[in-house]
């Protein structure tokens, strides 16, 4: 027994029985991945024989054990970011922002590319809103194009769903993205910065030249009943939930509380003041982020630029101006804005429950030196971080199917590794795009975002697999490529 609590091999033994009974909770008992990966946890750390005490508290006070913290420090610092994110696509969804940006990319890159725009449309409207969400509102879109352009619906609704899916997957606020950068403690500007460097090359590749070549050679006609439901304005059916699989997609479904969009009728909102929602974050989170490097230490600027760019005061300006801008000056009464900040807020608590339970595995591995042994073992490999995060990412992501879990497990796994090797800002962004990469590939029937796909398109599962599948996996392969490229660089 003490072999197996101390030794390198038997704490490498430890942590491979702990992932393959992680698995077979999820997979085969069927068990939600945040319960799962706390059972393990909790018997992991049981197993290594760490004190009670230690692991759960006593009857004078847990706020020092190592469930409180691995939960706690987390979701201190994730909670705020993945709320108020969901509330800025929520009501960027129901004013009707994502038709005004696809008409508007429609006019400007022309009919005979519509493609082109529907791919535009998911990259910048996936910024602020859910995969499926994205999904349920732009569908429409999408048939009445391919119904127009009298051409296979996999030539419009690749595009779509590519730029979705990796924004979804590498850039802040999603879950996916700021739950890995908090178990690898990462500024948020690093992480979109890097993310975005990975993200766009990836949807190039996927969303714009296999989608061409794919759609080109496989004829799939627009369903005539969501047609039908497009033409006379209905978004189709937004009762379809489940774990997207994308970036913390998995876990980043708003399923059936979807509010639908205001209808066209409605004075919509000006493009530039949509753009204008999607871009304030983001730009005051990057101006923080390196404000503080290129700013005087303890200046009044730097500290402007650091309050303004914290990411919680930088989504709250965000929201509070959305709701403003786009809700109440435009006719939403405040019951309306209050009900659809209610209905887009509930799904995120299973969201928080899986990064914090990762969170608390995370720490588990940490404290029982299993992070450590998992570090020397990987150096005497030769294996870098970079591609064992991805590796494990992807094994994780095939296995049970959830990216959001994936994710979780993996920064769990490889966040002992990383944190007293001396990284930079920037290279801990990089691994953390290699995890969000290797979360999203090779989607298939374990994936609630495999069946979204194939039900909204119309695509039975054969060509489901031939198409959406082969599409993950060309984004996650693309984003990990960029990555290690970069990490060379940085």
């Amino acid at each position: 027994m003490n072999w197996l609590q101390h030794s390198t091999g038997g704490l490498l033994l430890l942590a491979a029985v702990g992932i393959a009974l992680l698995l077979t909770l999820i997979i085969w008992a069927k068990m939600e991945p945040f319960i799962a990966l706390l059972v393990v946890g909790l018997l992991t750390a049981l197993a290594q024989g760490m004190p009670v005490a230690k692991l759960v508290g006593t009857a004078q006070g847990s706020a020092n054990s190592i469930l409180e913290l691995g939960f706690g420090g987390i979701l201190g610092h994730i909670t705020v970011i993945i709320g108020l994110g969901t509330l800025l696509g929520a009501i960027l969804e129901a004013s009707g922002g994502a038709h005004v940006l696809t008409r508007a990319l429609l006019k400007a890159v022309g009919e005979n590319r519509a493609p082109l725009a529907m791919g535009l449309a998911g990259l910048i409207f996936g910024i602020p809103v859910f995969f499926d969400i994205g999904i349920f509102v732009l569908a429409p879109l999408v048939y009445v194009a391919a119904a127009q352009g009298k051409k296979s619906i996999l030539l419009y609704c690749l595009p779509l769903i590519a730029g979705l899916s990796v924004t979804h997957a590498f850039l802040p606020p999603h879950p996916g993205p700021v739950a890995a950068a908090g178990l690898l403690h990462v500024d948020l500007g690093w992480v979109i910065l890097m993310g975005a460097a990975c993200a766009i090359p990836a949807w190039f590749v996927g969303g714009v030249l296999f989608s061409s070549w794919i759609g080109k050679r496989l004829y799939i006609p627009v369903p005539e009943e969501m047609l039908a439901a497009a033409k006379v304005g209905g978004g189709g059916d937004s009762g379809t939930g489940g774990d997207s699989g994308t970036g913390a997609g998995g876990g980043g479904t708003t399923g059936g509380d979807a509010v639908e969009p205001v209808e066209p009728e409605r004075d919509e909102p000006p493009l530039s003041l949509v753009g204008w929602i999607i871009a304030v974050p983001l730009l005051l989170i990057l101006a923080g982020t390196f404000g503080s490097i290129w700013l005087p230490k303890g200046s009044t600027a730097a500290g402007i630029a650091n309050f303004f760019g914290t990411p919680a005061v930088a989504l709250t300006i965000a929201v509070l101006l959305a709701f403003w801008l786009l809700g109440y000056r435009r006719g939403i009464s405040r019951v309306k804005v209050s009900e659809l900040a209610n209905a887009s807020l509930r799904p995120v608590a299973m969201i928080l429950l899986v990064v914090g339970a990762g969170a608390f595995y995370g720490r588990v591995l940490t404290e029982t030196g299993i992070g450590n042994a998992v570090k020397q073992t990987l150096d005497d490999a030769g294996l870098p971080v970079l591609v064992a995060a991805y590796v494990i990412a992807c094994g994780l992501r095939i296995a049970q199917g959830s990216a959001t879990a994936a994710i979780a497990a993996s920064a769990a796994i490889i966040g002992p590794t990383v944190a007293d090797v001396g990284y930079s800002q920037a290279q801990l962004a990089l691994i953390v795009a290699a995890i969000c990469a290797g979360s999203i590939i090779a989607s298939h029937v374990n994936d609630g975002g495999f069946w979204i796909v194939s039900r909204y398109f119309g695509i039975s599962v054969k060509d489901t697999l031939k198409t959406w599948t082969v599409l993950e996996t060309i984004l996650s392969l693309v984003g990990f490529a960029m990555a290690a490229i970069l990490m060379i660089f940085v």
